[in-house]
């Protein structure tokens, strides 16, 4: 079953993250994901607002979890932290 990668971000230094989000890509890429949200117009209705938002589809949530302790994105967190506030997580779409 294919997973969802979401991730809400407050992005607090655009230069370091735009490091982040050039590996990070090639990491994702690499591991099946492809991008079906980022950054684009959103709207709010409840929890903590977060102006960035990402969405990307994995072909499992095995491969999207390989692909976050995966050495090329382990490099890439490395400019995220200290650059962002970020909450992730992966779920699991449902068959339908």
């Amino acid at each position: 079953m294919s997973a969802l990668w979401i991730a809400h971000v407050e992005v607090t230094d655009e230069d370091a993250y735009g490091k982040y989000a050039a590996i990070a890509t090639e990491a994702i890429a690499a591991h099946g994901g492809v991008f079906l949200a980022r950054g684009g117009r959103y709207v709010q209705l409840e929890g903590k607002d977060r102006a960035r938002n990402v969405v990307a589809r994995f072909p499992s949530l095995e491969e999207a979890v390989a692909c976050y302790n995966s050495p090329r994105y382990q490099e890439a967190l490395a400019f995220a932290r200290g650059a962002s506030e970020r909450d992730l997580m992966v779920v699991e779409e449902i068959g339908g």
